[in-house]
């Protein structure tokens, strides 16, 4: 046995992403004493800026709007008592197909071994017995999602390490909810053409394919106000419109899909950390 604590690594793509998929994991197991890191890897500056300026509109200064999502990323943490937080600060890559994902600099353009490399780093210091980050499509299809991805299963074939990795995931089922429940709170929504239909129908995984089901809901109160600090991004963070008490029925599930794994903790599981306990 050893003294070091047991370790949670989250990687995430921007600000925000560490509270939308993993907010409840990282209150939940910090209150279990648990350490919990989390890596941002870029640094949000495709975001909206102040006043709602999208990106590429006049006014809206990438510069800025990165040093605002990083007080805000600080806030956050404090919120879900996160015990480190690391960040790779490359500049956001911007959603798929729009011209940010060829800067140089951007994350989409960095080299995996370059990005993997300093990732490792950071693993090798925090030796951490869970690691979490998106699927090989990053959930979504966003270009710096899949980018953490790779980074990260590159990162771990570069260390002696053995954690458990998981991938952020939402059962099938619940993605038909989503669709409903997000109709409900954008008054005016249309109705999705039937290729965004089928393309909705595509994320997540069937339920049965799911490993690992963890209830966080009674950590979702942390978890919405770790969102809502993201407040220049609240346009785009539709989950606040629920309220807390709505936002916690949705969100308090956290469901993930387990990739690796030296422990031979039984599935479906509720605890990222079982096997290791």
């Amino acid at each position: 046995m050893t003294d070091r604590p047991l370790t949670l690594m989250a990687v995430h793509a921007h600000p925000d992403d560490e509270a939308t998929g993993t907010g409840g994991i990282l209150a939940q197991y910090a209150a279990e004493g648990i350490r919990t890191v989390l890596v941002t890897c870029t640094d949000g500056g495709c975001g909206d800026g102040k006043g709602g300026v999208k990106p590429g509109d006049p006014g809206h200064d990438p510069a800025a709007v990165a040093l605002m999502r990083r007080q805000e990323l600080e806030a956050s943490c404090d919120v879900l008592k996160i015990s480190d937080l690391e960040m790779l600060d490359y500049a956001d890559s911007g959603m798929m197909g729009w011209p940010s994902n060829e800067a140089p600099g951007s994350f989409w353009q960095t080299p995996v071994e370059e990005g993997a490399a300093r990732l490792a780093e950071l693993m090798r210091h925090y030796r951490p017995d869970v690691v979490v980050t998106y699927d090989e499509n990053g959930f979504y299809g966003h270009p710096d999602h899949i980018q953490a991805n790779r980074i990260t299963m590159a990162a771990l074939e570069m260390t002696a390490l053995t954690p458990k990795v998981y991938w952020t995931t939402m059962p099938r089922s619940r993605m038909q909810q989503f669709g409903e429940t997000l109709r409900e709170f954008q008054e005016g929504m249309p109705e999705p053409d039937p290729a965004e239909a089928a393309a909705m129908a595509e994320i997540g995984l069937p339920d049965d394919e799911i490993t690992t089901w963890v209830d966080t809901t009674a950590f979702s109160g942390q978890k919405f106000d770790a969102l809502a600090a993201h407040a220049s991004q609240g346009e785009n963070i539709f989950f606040l419109k629920m309220g807390k008490e709505r936002f916690g029925e949705f969100m308090g599930l956290e469901t993930f899909v387990r990739v690796k794994d030296a422990t031979g903790a039984a599935v479906p599981e509720n605890d990222l950390f079982a096997g290791l306990r």
